[in-house]
Order: structure tokens, then C-alpha cells, then sequence
């Protein structure tokens, strides 16, 4: 595809091969009870949310990168960025990783604080009191790419609100950059993209330690561009979508542990199966991105065709795949699923829901290593014969999660491995708005060949017994 050198200046990224240990914690580790998830938010409160797992190991992106919380944000062309943000925690720091599919690569030889955004660079805001304004406790933080990947206090910049406005302030956190591509600070061969690892010690913001279960803070990111020797203007890439630097009530919600829903008390449960096909219903689902004929595309034209292909009606089969080489982002996938709630009987109280996915393969079985499939809630509709992975919903919310192996025979197809996912957290409020549960699939897988390929709601008949399926229990009437 036309990359031949590689530089990376973070250990997780070298290491991107390690074989995942089976017997793995949970990623809901540590869970806290909450009655109602924020997805759908009352005005005022965050629109888009992260729920940031716990780690207790010493280096987050090196010891649970494929476990990490992840959300994007942004649009793959020759012009525009997209950005994959992984999220953690230990009892010492938060840890942001951004993966950035980037044409081109352009960092200061001499770098200067007041224009380190002009270069390729990303921007952290977090305001540890979760409060809709500037104040004391919002905190701006800028990395800019480089090229050496040894720590340079010359590329960062540590800023703090002062009243209502942001002024210089003395944040220590780390940072980590790697990238791919053919030559730094030249517009005559293209790049890949690029990586930023943020290390943000707690105490640098005020804290003694990790923060409580269920501790809510506010966080926006910003993915600053460059493509030329000139600067030529080159729109900011952000997240949330309507994020103002200097109003943190745009920002999105970060919360420290993933919940877990806890029904009031019911006396008595029914369960419903919802499928494709069964009963009336209709499950619309397509994936984007690494798909099919578009599966790590390297015809010369991926910058422009890549992110705006979507995939046949017919197929029925689907790929999640990620990885930390950032090089091969053209075989990077997703998964969207929408459920309709219609048929459930109203007027019922959510007991659980789960999602069951069945396995049909995986990308080089004999060097797959197990994946952590990751379900997000989307807030929008969308087209199943239009999605794209530029023009598909953000997530609103990470819900749950489940590991899914690696299968080195033939599909058994009376027999298929299955992915469960709990996703009650995100039927209970769909279900309370009137809502279709629409869902987004991904992973933040580390090693190579990581994709896991599953039947979709489009198979035939003979196999609708793999068809996505969701179960929910409601209570008794």
C-alpha cells in the first residue's frame, strides 16, 4: 500500500502482537449500580458519553489496550481526519489513546506554544466537577505530533481556566506519539496517520486518587490538521460533534467504571425473542468500512472511496476488526444493528436485555487472538442501504461488551460460538422513549488479524437461527 517505514514510540504499539491471556477479567470491572442511563439526556446534560473502564495495572495502553473503552469522531478523506479514541484507567491516571487516519504528516521542528494547534496536534478538555461552565476545575491540554517519540515539553501545552477564560497553568501529563507513513513533512508521498497517547495523572488535577465508581466529569477532544508546508486551512475535527472549547456544557460525559442497570423489584418475568424474521419483525443491519470488496482496500484511491462505500444488501456476513497499526485502518470495520421495540408490550418494567452475535469465522485463524466486541448505543436513524463509514451515527454511549474466540475449523452452522453482549442499559431508555434500540459494534483490538466475521440479519432462512438476536425480559403484567 505503498508505507515502508514504521515508527512508533509506544510500547503497546510494538507489542501489538501479544497473545491475549484467556482467562481475562471483565471489562465491567469495577461496575456501579445506576437506575437510568443518561443516553438520551435531559437538556443541560451530555448528549454523548464515555463509560471508562478500570485497570489495575501499571501501564494502561500497554497491559489492557484491547479492553479499553472506544469512541471516534470525524470523516476519512484526503482532506479530512478521522480519529479512533481509546479510554482507561488505573489507580494513577487517565489514559487516552487516539489512533488518527491522517494523508498526510506535519509536525514543527521548532515548536512554539502559541501555534502548536497549527500543526498536526489533538486537544483534551476535562473538567473534573462535570459543571456546564469554565472554572478552576476545566483543564486544556494540547500534544502536538512529532517525530522523535522521546518525551519533548516543547510540544505540549498544559492551560487551566482562570476567570471564565483559559490561561497557562502547570499540568503535568505525558505524552506518547507513533506513526505511519512514508515521510514526515512532505506533501509529495502519503502517510497513513498518526498516534497520541495521554497520560493524565490524577494528582495533576486536584485528586488524591482514582476517582470514585460513577464519578462523572465532562471531556471533549479535538483533532488538529495539516497537510502542507504553507497551513493551508484545514477544518478541526471534534467530539462531541457540537463541542466549544470555552463551554464545557457542550461537552461530552465521562464516566469513571462501567454501570450496570438494577431493575426495581418485579414478582414475575416473560422473555421475548427479537430476530429478523420472526414474528414480523424487521432488523435492519450493514456494516462500514473494512468490508467484503472493501476489506483493507489498496487499489490507490482508498482516501477517497474507502470511507464512503457501503455495503451490498445481500450480504450475510459482517466483519469488526481493528488493530494498532494504524497502516492498516483500511481493513478497520463496524457493525450496525436496529432493533425495533414496537412489538414489545407497553407499559412493562426492563429486566434484562442481551444481544447474542454467532460467530462464522475470523481473519487467519492460525494467528487470531480472541477480541473484545464492544456495543454502543447510536443516537440517529440511518439507511442500512446507504451506511457508510463516514456518514454512520457516533456512538451516544458504550453499553457492554463480550470476548469472542477464535474458531479454527469450518462453520458449524447447528453449532456456531455466540458473543453476548448485555445490553439492558440501553433497552431501558430506547424502551421508555418509544425508541428503536440502534446499536454499533466495534473493538479495540491491538494485534493483527483481529477481524471476527458474523452472521447478519441478512442470511437466508436456512440460517436464521444465527440471525442477530435479541432477548429481553420485561416484567409480567
Amino acid at each position: 500500500m505503498g508505507h515502508r517505514f514504521l515508527r512508533f514510540g509506544l510500547v503497546s504499539l510494538i507489542v501489538l502482537a501479544l497473545i491475549l491471556p484467556l482467562a481475562i477479567t471483565t471489562a465491567n470491572n469495577p461496575p456501579f449500580r445506576q437506575w437510568l442511563p443518561a443516553v438520551f439526556a435531559p437538556s443541560g446534560e451530555p448528549q454523548y458519553w464515555i463509560n471508562a473502564p478500570y485497570f489495575p495495572v501499571a501501564n494502561v495502553t500497554n497491559d489492557r489496550f484491547d479492553e479499553m473503552a472506544i469512541f471516534w469522531f470525524g470523516q476519512v478523506s484526503y482532506t479530512s481526519n478521522y480519529t479512533d479514541v481509546r479510554i482507561g484507567y488505573n489507580n494513577e491516571a487517565l489514559y487516552l489513546y487516539l489512533a488518527v487516519f491522517d494523508r498526510q504528516l506535519w509536525y514543527d521542528t521548532t515548536p512554539a506554544a502559541a501555534d502548536l494547534t497549527a500543526w498536526d496536534a489533538a486537544t483534551v478538555f476535562i473538567d473534573t466537577s462535570g459543571g456546564s461552565q469554565l472554572g478552576p476545575t476545566s483543564y486544556r491540554l494540547v500534544a502536538q505530533f512529532r517525530g522523535p517519540p522521546e518525551p519533548d515539553a516543547r510540544y505540549q501545552l498544559s492551560q487551566r481556566a482562570i476567570g471564565g477564560s483559559w490561561a497557562a497553568a502547570t499540568v503535568a501529563f505525558s505524552t506518547i506519539p507513533g506513526w505511519r507513513g512514508d515521510a514526515l513533512n512532505n506533501d509529495n508521498d502519503e502517510d497513513r496517520g498518526w498516534a497520541m497517547t495521554f497520560r493524565i495523572p490524577f494528582t495533576s488535577l486536584g485528586l488524591a486518587g482514582r476517582p470514585a465508581d460513577g464519578t462523572q466529569w465532562r471531556l471533549g477532544v479535538i483533532v488538529h490538521d495539516r497537510d502542507n508546508a504553507a497551513g493551508t486551512p484545514i477544518a478541526d475535527q471534534v467530539w462531541p460533534p457540537n463541542l466549544n472549547p470555552n463551554q464545557p456544557r457542550t461537552w461530552g460525559g465521562l464516566r469513571f467504571g462501567l454501570p450496570v442497570y438494577t431493575p426495581p423489584p418485579v414478582s414475575a418475568t416473560q422473555e421475548y425473542l427479537l430476530r429478523h424474521g420472526l414474528n414480523g419483525v424487521t432488523v435492519a443491519d450493514a456494516g462500514v468500512g473494512g468490508q467484503d470488496d472493501n476489506m483493507c482496500n489498496a487499489d490507490g484511491n482508498f482516501w477517497d472511496r474507502w470511507g464512503n462505500w457501503s455495503q451490498p444488501v445481500d450480504k450475510a456476513d459482517v466483519s469488526i476488526q481493528n488493530q494498532s497499526d494504524i497502516a492498516d485502518w483500511p481493513c478497520f470495520a463496524k457493525y450496525y444493528l436496529t432493533f425495533p421495540l414496537n412489538s414489545l408490550p407497553a407499559g412493562r418494567t426492563v429486566v434484562s436485555a442481551k444481544l447474542i452475535l454467532s460467530q462464522m469465522g475470523n481473519a487467519k485463524p492460525q494467528d487470531a487472538k480472541p477480541s473484545l466486541i464492544q456495543a454502543m448505543v447510536a443516537g440517529e436513524d440511518w439507511n442500512p442501504d446507504a451506511l457508510t463509514w463516514n456518514n454512520a451515527p457516533l456512538a451516544r454511549e458504550n453499553v457492554g461488551s463480550c470476548w469472542i474466540g477464535v474458531m479454527l475449523d469450518p462453520p458449524d452452522w447447528n453449532n456456531l460460538p455466540k458473543c453476548e453482549i448485555d445490553v439492558t442499559r440501553g433497552v431501558v431508555q430506547a424502551y421508555a422513549n418509544g425508541q428503536p434500540l440502534r446499536l454499533a459494534l466495534y473493538s479495540a483490538d491491538g494485534a493483527y488479524h483481529s477481524g471476527k466475521y458474523f452472521v447478519t440479519s441478512r442470511t437466508g432462512d436456512w440460517n436464521a437461527q444465527n440471525r442477530p438476536t435479541l432477548v429481553v425480559v420485561l416484567s409480567s403484567p
